[in-house]
């Protein structure tokens, strides 16, 4: 009997440590998941007042334990909410629910809260879980505005720009874009970066040099001449951008095509400018001496022995080639007296024809031209219109020693212009070395000074014309003048 008492004493002993044990591991799981969990949690009754609250849910709504016991939940909802009904309508149909509402602080603060509601959740209270959205909301919205804001500058940027991403895939181009690549709509999206750039016939090595300058430094700029289509070059400024955000790389570029010409043609104006400044003082110089000697030459020439006869020619030769650069020269030099008139642009051709059609001959050189009917007047300077003409004319029969045929077309131009072609059949002249036609002393010609072209473009640009020049070597050169009506 003592036995058993003793066995039974026991038993209820570890009874009691276990239900010691339930209680403390209560306890803790009461601390650990109520009191000092991050989300605010409030139990209410039936009619919505509330019971028990903790920490998290005091700093939540703004208040003191002892003030939310005595409020009631519907105190704190925001009376704007349109959706509130709806939510309690499905808390009660459901017995629990998740959702996000607007709650008035007592500070008169609005936050944005999500919430787990559960009915009959303990002793038939029920509870709430309340999570502070407020700063993620107002996050979101900056990032949406960020986000609008970016992409209303990628859209109506100035400037051409790609969005490509780790795997050198294009993610979005904007519209200057690819009217600067002549691309119709967005056809880049989803392709290599590297092998469209390829496909614009970029020079690989600058290219090579381009894309390291990407990976190592993490940025890289400068100048690209690209095709955009079979017959049309252009000239890009580019910087690209690595990983400027959200693992997405930028390169933006504009077309500097008509700036770099600009730019040509100030240089050419400086050159001209300086060397007709120079051209002045030189062929006054020279002139006064020239005249000297051409006057003794001629005195001499009645007493010139025949055998001396080849030598007096000669002199006479280089006398007249000296006096013929010494006019190009002052035709160079600034100011000059010009008279601009309206004139018939055809007659001054036919004339420039006429003059040189006997050297063509000896040159075995046929000139054929081609005129459109009732061409517009323009004002010109017919004199200075003809020296043009003969510097061009001249040039094409010079280069081409064996013979052949010179083709002269004038038409209309779409531009409200008048467009003149002067078509050879020479050796042609190389692509680097018809950017320098018309500088001072450049020339393809073994005897030649380069002043000819040089005052044939100055005359151009004085009638607010431009000259363009094709050439491709063994076929021939074409040059064309555009002459405003």
């Amino acid at each position: 009997m003592t036995l058993n008492n003793g066995n039974l004493s026991k038993g209820f002993d570890r009874t009691i440590k276990k239900n010691n044990i339930n209680e403390k591991i209560n306890k803790d799981l009461y601390k650990d998941l109520f009191i000092e969990a991050l989300e605010g949690i409030v139990f209410w009754s039936a009619n919505g007042k509330i019971v028990q609250v903790n920490e998290a849910a005091c700093r939540i709504f703004e208040s003191s334990k002892d003030e939310l016991l005595t409020k009631n939940l519907k105190d704190f909802v925001y009376p704007k909410n349109s959706n509130f009904m709806r939510i309690v309508n499905q808390l009660l149909e459901r017995g629990s629910i998740r959702d996000e509402l607007d709650f008035l602080m007592p500070n008169g603060q609005i936050k944005s809260l999500e919430f787990t509601a559960k009915l009959n959740s303990v002793d038939g209270y029920h509870m709430t879980i309340f999570r502070n959205v407020t700063d993620r909301h107002q996050m979101e919205k900056e990032l949406r505005e960020s986000e609008l804001k970016f992409r209303k500058v990628f859209e109506e940027a100035l400037e051409g720009m790609i969005l490509w991403n780790e795997k050198y895939e294009v993610v979005d181009i904007n519209q200057v874009g690819m009217s600067i690549l002549h691309l119709p709509g967005k056809s880049l999206i989803g392709q290599s970066i590297i092998q469209i750039i390829e496909d614009f016939n970029v020079n690989k090595e600058e290219l090579y040099h381009h894309s390291e300058n990407v990976r190592k430094n993490g940025y890289a700029n400068g100048v690209l001449q690209i095709n955009v289509t079979s017959d049309r070059k252009i000239y890009i400024e580019f910087s690209a951008k690595h990983n400027v955000f959200s693992k997405l790389s930028l390169i933006s570029f504009k077309d500097i095509t008509e700036k770099l010409e600009m730019e040509e043609q100030l240089k050419k104006s400086d050159t001209l400018s300086v060397v007709g400044e120079l051209a002045a003082g030189i062929a006054h110089e020279i002139r006064n001496p020239m005249t000297a000697l051409k006057g003794f030459i001629q005195l001499l020439e009645d007493s010139i022995q025949e055998d001396h006869s080849m030598y007096f020619n000669i002199i006479s030769s280089e006398l007249k080639r000296i006096d013929s650069i010494i006019n190009e020269f002052l035709i160079l030099a600034k100011p000059q007296a010009v008279k601009f008139i309206r004139k018939n642009i055809i007659e001054i051709m036919k004339e420039t024809v006429e003059f040189l059609n006997a050297q063509a001959v000896l040159h075995n050189v046929q000139i054929q031209t081609y005129f459109e009917k009732e061409l517009p007047l323009i004002f010109c300077e017919p004199n200075q219109m003809k020296k043009v003409f003969i510097n061009l004319i001249k040039n094409a029969i010079e280069v081409m020693p064996k013979g052949g045929i010179i083709t002269v077309l004038m038409e209309s131009a779409s531009d409200q212009s008048i467009h003149i072609s002067i078509r050879d059949e020479g050796a042609g002249i190389p692509s680097d070395k018809i950017k320098k036609l018309g500088q001072p002393f450049f020339t393809t010609k073994e005897k030649g000074t380069g002043l000819g072209l040089m005052v044939t473009y100055k005359i151009i640009e004085e009638h607010k014309g431009s000259i363009v020049v094709e050439s491709e070597l063994g076929v021939g050169s074409v040059f064309h003048i555009y002459l405003p009506c």
